[in-house]
């Protein structure tokens, strides 16, 4: 059959013209709908000041949002806080700034990410036709044979060919949705380790800064019990003092020498560890703020507990990948539906290459195909059962993230206030140990006590000031954890205009 040049654009032409047919089809399968999820209007743990002010917020279901922008704004959260105004520290700053451009586990999940994408790519390529080009040249030379003259014969063709799977039910269209609900959610998964990557690093600074005062604290108690088993054993040379004063007082220098040594082991090894999450070989890090200058607010706006189902990374992650099984419903139950496709080839062929090209040289070829399933022995069937399972298991998965999201919350906001409280009883009775030390050390100088006396309130002296360096790095971790419960680093991965 003959075939001119604007026969065969139109022929190339022809399954692009098909969108408007393949769009007027139908796209079987269910579309997503949020699900309804009982939210608290309050955090349990919150302040009375902050639980008054959302007294107004009744407890509201999933997708519901907050009703104005002037409540957002008064009820602002201190997950929306940037990581470098939570964490003021410039060292700890610095240390969170290689930690997100070097950690491993980021830039893993930013790899998985790119997969992701290369996978939404391929994916969605299923929608398009595939059109392809060839061309062939063939040169043929026989030798005479008896009667049979030699002959030489030259033989052109070139062909273009396009082919494509009507996505009439949209089952490529559910895929492609899949597939993009797999590369956001890969997404949210990598926002969740960049906060748990702040967290982590934040936390062992301050684990750090903990053992850098109780090993100050430490040396500096080393200090005054060698100088008073000193005056001690003075005392006991001149027949004021006995040996067993003696005896306790080395019982006390050793105390302290063992606990210094055990420190010093602890300072190298979390050293270690933190190397470790900014990327590096073991090594030493720098130090900034000592554990009692770090700033923290006495009490943190928690904001509204709906919000923090969108910035929860954990929670966003647990709704893509909802999405995307919900998706693959609709994949599975367009099987049961027939498949259409369209196959052409054009070209030209000719034995002299001067009229390849001419009209009588063209040839084309084109077949359309339905193709109908009638008996997969329960395949399709089950496909479907396993599609709606596996969205069942995801929805479950995604309820159980906000319900353990609002624990975390709850128990950050309850331990951050009791340990406040805490910390500052324990400085009371710091003060306390610390002058009853004082008077224990001046009735022993005078002679009215002995010294089993100074050996009992230094000890417990040195132990309330090790008591209040742990209650004081408790109040710091709560508040890490709670900044990390409300979702909060991600926003702003990096620190601009901030000074090393």
């Amino acid at each position: 059959m003959m075939i001119d040049l604007k026969q065969l654009r139109f022929l190339l032409a022809l399954p692009v013209l098909s969108v408007l047919f393949v769009f007027d089809g139908c796209t079987v399968g269910p579309n997503y709908k949020r699900p309804a999820v009982n939210v608290p209007g309050t955090y349990r743990g919150e302040t009375t000041e902050a639980t008054s002010a959302n007294q107004s917020a009744p407890s509201q279901s999933m997708g519901i949002q907050p009703n104005t922008q002037a409540q957002q704004n008064e009820r602002a959260s201190f997950g929306d806080e940037k990581w470098w105004e939570v964490f003021q520290d410039k060292q700890l700053q610095q240390l969170l700034r290689t930690a997100l451009q070097n950690n491993y586990d980021v830039r893993i999940a930013a790899a998985r990410v790119l997969q992701a994408q290369a996978q939404l790519g391929i994916t969605r390529a299923d929608q398009l036709p595939s059109l392809g080009v060839g061309g062939n040249i063939t040169n043929q030379r026989t030798a005479q044979s008896g009667p049979i003259p030699s002959f030489e014969l030259t033989q052109g063709q070139t062909t273009a060919s396009a082919s494509w799977i009507l996505d009439f039910w949209g089952k490529y269209r559910r895929a492609t949705e899949a597939a993009r609900a797999n590369l956001l959610s890969s997404e949210w998964a990598r926002k969740q380790v960049v906060t748990t990557l702040i967290a982590n690093v934040a936390a062992s600074y301050f684990v750090l800064r903990q053992l850098d005062l109780e090993l100050e604290i430490s040396q500096h108690t080393l200090s005054s019990r060698k100088d008073s088993l000193q005056l001690t054993q003075t005392l006991e040379q001149h027949g004021i003092s006995t040996l067993l004063d003696v005896r306790q007082a080395e019982q006390l220098v050793h105390t302290a020498e063992t606990e210094v040594t055990d420190l010093e082991r602890q300072i190298s090894q979390q050293e270690n560890a933190i190397s470790i999450l900014l990327g590096n070989n073991p090594g030493d890090i720098p130090r900034g703020l000592e554990l009692t200058e770090q700033p923290h607010a006495p009490d943190i706006p928690a904001g509204i507990p709906s919000a923090l189902l969108e910035r929860r990374p954990d929670i966003r992650e647990a709704e893509q990948s909802l999405i995307a099984a919900n998706a693959q419903i609709g994949v599975a139950r367009a099987a049961y539906f027939p498949e259409i496709s369209l196959t052409g080839n054009a070209g030209f062929q000719s034995s002299a290459l001067e009229s390849l090209f001419t009209g009588p040289a063209g040839v084309w070829t084109m077949v359309g195909s339905l193709s109908q399933p009638i008996f997969e022995g329960g395949r399709l069937k089950n496909n479907v059962r396993l599609a709606e399972a596996q969205r069942q298991q995801l929805l479950l998965t995604y309820q159980q993230t906000i319900q353990g999201a609002f624990r975390d919350v709850s128990n950050a906001l309850v331990a951050y206030r009791k340990n406040r409280e805490f910390r500052m009883e324990q400085e009371q009775l710091v003060a306390s140990a610390q002058d009853a030390a004082r008077l224990s050390q001046v009735r022993f100088k005078a002679g009215t006590t002995d010294y089993l006396e100074v050996l009992t309130n230094d000890t417990n002296y040195f132990n309330d000031q090790l008591l209040l360096v742990q209650a004081q790095f408790n109040e710091l971790q709560t508040l890490v954890q709670l900044y990390q419960a409300l979702g909060g680093g991600w926003q702003s991965p990096h620190s601009p205009n901030i000074a090393p």
